[in-house]
C-alpha cells in the first residue's frame, strides 16, 4: 500500500516537495530517539513488567516529547533562514506535533509485543495507510503541494494512536518509580547513544545535499532511497519486530538461540535478495512508468542503493541478537566503529557527486557486516564467514536471476512488458531453482504466508 500510494503522490508532487520534507523528517527521527528512550526494548525483554514500569516509561516519554517540541518550535525559523526556505518553519512545527501525544504509544506497543500480538498492529497499520493515503492524494490533487505530505503524515500518527488505544485501552494508573526508571535507563541509555549516532550519521547526507546541491537533488535521492529501502527495510523491520521478543525469550538457551537466529537470517536473505535484484534490474521501467519521466534522474541512484540495502537484513539481525542478549554496551561499541568508518567514506564521496556517494554506501554496508558479525562470532560462534556461506546460495541465485531478466529485457521494447515479463520470469526462475535444490527457506517462506495465527 505504501508503494502504491507513493506512486500517486510522486506523480502529483515534485522532487522539490519531497526534498523539503526531508529535513523535518530528520529532526523528527533524531528527537524520537530520546522520546522513546528504547525503554520499550527494555520492557519487552524484562521477565515481569508491572504497571509502575509502564507508567514510568510513559511519563518519561511525555516529558521529553514536550521538551523537544518547545525547542523545535522556537528553532524552526532559524533553520528556515539557514536553508533559505521560509515554508520550513511552519512545516517543522506541524510535523513535530506528535511529540506532544505520541508518548502514549510506548507502553501500548510494549503490551502488544510482550503478547506476541502482531495482528493488531497490522490492522492498525492497514487502516492508517489507507486513510493517510486518501488524505495525501486528495490534498496533492487539489494543489496543496508539500503540505499534502505533511498533513497526511500527521493524520496517520493521530489515527494510529486512537486505534491502538481502542485495542489496548491502556492509561497510566500509577506515578513515577525511581527504581523502574533506573532499570529502564541502564538498558536504554546505551541504546539511545547507539541509535542517536546512527540517526545523526544518516541525517548528515540529507542536510548537506539540500544545502550544497538543491532541494530537488535531495528529493530525487530520497525517492531513490525510499524505493530501495521499501522491500529491504520494511521486511527486515517486520522480522526484527517478531524476532526480538522471540530471541529474548530464549536468550539463555544457546543452542536453540543459534538455530533460530540462523533460520531467521537465511529466510531474510531468501526473501530480500531476489526482491532487491529485481528492483535493481527493472528500476528504469518501474520509475518511468509508475511516477513519470520527471523522476528518471533517480534511476542510477536506485540501482546502486539496491546493492547497498540488500545487505540491510544481515546487519539488522546481527544487532538484534545483541539487543536480545541485553548487550547494549556492545551495540554502542559497534555503532561507534561503524559510524567512524562511515563518516570517513561520506567525507570522501559526497563532494564527488551523488553517484560516488551511493557507491560509498555499498562499501559502508559491506564493512558494517564485517563489524557487526564480530560479537555474533564471540557470543555463539557464528561470524562473518559462516554467515556469508549461509546466504551465498541465495545471493548467487539472485545474481543469475538478475542476469536472465537483464538479457531478456534487452529484446523487449515496451517498458510495461519489461516489468511484467521480468518480474514473472525472474520470480518463477528463482522459486523453481529453490524448489529443485530443496532450499529449506522456501518451505519456511510458504509456511509464513499460510500461517493464520
Amino acid at each position: 500500500m505504501q508503494f502504491v500510494i507513493g506512486i500517486f503522490m510522486a506523480r502529483l508532487l515534485s522532487p522539490s516537495d519531497y526534498g523539503l520534507t526531508a529535513l523535518p523528517a530528520v529532526l523528527f527521527s533524531i528527537a524520537g530517539v530520546f522520546i522513546e528512550g528504547h525503554f520499550g526494548d527494555a520492557l519487552v525483554r524484562k521477565t515481569e513488567v508491572k504497571e509502575l514500569d509502564l507508567s514510568t516509561a510513559f511519563l518519561y516519554s511525555q516529558i521529553v516529547g514536550i521538551f523537544f517540541y518547545i525547542i523545535i518550535f522556537f528553532a524552526s525559523p532559524f533553520l528556515a533562514d539557514y536553508y533559505e526556505a521560509p515554508v520550513l518553519s511552519p512545516m517543522i512545527r506541524v510535523t513535530s506535533l506528535p511529540f506532544l501525544y505520541g508518548a502514549l504509544n510506548v507502553p501500548m506497543t510494549v503490551i502488544l509485543r510482550r503478547r506476541l500480538d502482531f495482528k493488531t498492529p497490522f490492522k492498525v497499520s492497514v487502516v492508517c495507510r489507507i486513510v493517510s493515503g486518501i488524505v495525501g492524494i486528495s490534498l496533492a490533487f487539489t494543489g496543496f503541494g508539500v503540505w499534502a505530505l505533511v498533513l497526511s503524515s500527521l493524520a496517520s500518527s493521530i489515527l494510529e494512536l486512537i486505534l491502538t488505544w481502542i485495542f489496548v485501552r491502556w492509561v497510566p494508573k500509577t506515578g513515577w518509580s525511581k527504581d523502574s526508571f533506573s532499570y529502564l535507563w541502564n538498558y536504554g541509555n546505551k541504546m539511545i547513544a547507539s541509535v542517536l549516532i546512527d540517526r545523526v550519521y544518516t541525517s548528515i547526507s540529507p542536510a548537506f545535499i539540500m544545502k550544497y546541491y538543491s532541494a530537488a537533488a535531495l528529493g530525487v535521492y530520497n525517492r531513490a532511497f525510499a524505493y530501495a529501502s521499501l522491500p529491504s527495510m520494511q521486511l527486515t523491520s517486520t522480522i526484527q519486530t517478531v524476532s526480538f521478543p522471540v530471541l529474548s525469550k530464549m536468550k539463555d538457551d544457546h543452542e536453540n538461540l543459534k538455530y533460530e537466529y540462523r533460520r531467521m537470517l537465511r529466510l531474510s536473505a531468501f526473501v530480500v535478495f531476489p526482491l532487491m535484484t529485481i528492483l535493481c534490474v527493472l528500476s528504469r521501467p518501474l520509475i518511468v512508468t509508475m511516477i513519470t519521466a520527471k523522476w528518471e534522474p533517480c534511476v542510477p541512484y536506485l540501482q546502486i542503493l539496491c546493492l547497498s540495502l540488500m545487505w540491510f537484513p544481515i546487519n539488522a539481525l546481527n544487532l538484534n541478537l545483541l539487543r536480545a542478549k541485553g548487550r547494549s554496551d556492545l551495540f554502542l561499541r559497534l555503532e561507534l566503529i561503524k559510524k567512524a568508518l562511515g563518516v570517513v567514506i561520506l567525507i570522501l564521496t559526497l563532494p564527488k557527486g551523488l553517484i560516488v556517494f551511493c557507491w560509498g554506501s555499498v562499501l559502508s554496508s559491506i564493512l558494517s557486516i564485517v563489524v557487526n558479525t564480530y560479537y555474533t562470532n564471540k557470543l555463539m560462534n557464528y561470524g562473518f564467514l559462516r554467515q556469508m556461506l549461509d546466504v551465498l546460495p541465495m545471493f548467487l541465485l539472485s545474481l543469475v536471476m538478475g542476469l536472465i531478466i537483464y538479457f531478456m529485457n534487452s529484446f523487449i521494447p515496451s517498458l510495461w512488458l519489461k516489468i511484467i515479463c521480468g518480474g514473472i520470469v525472474g520470480l518463477s526462475f528463482y522459486v523453481l531453482i529453490a524448489k529443485l535444490f530443496r532450499f529449506p527457506e522456501l518451505d519456511d517462506a510458504i509456511y509464513m504466508v499460510k500461517l493464520k495465527k
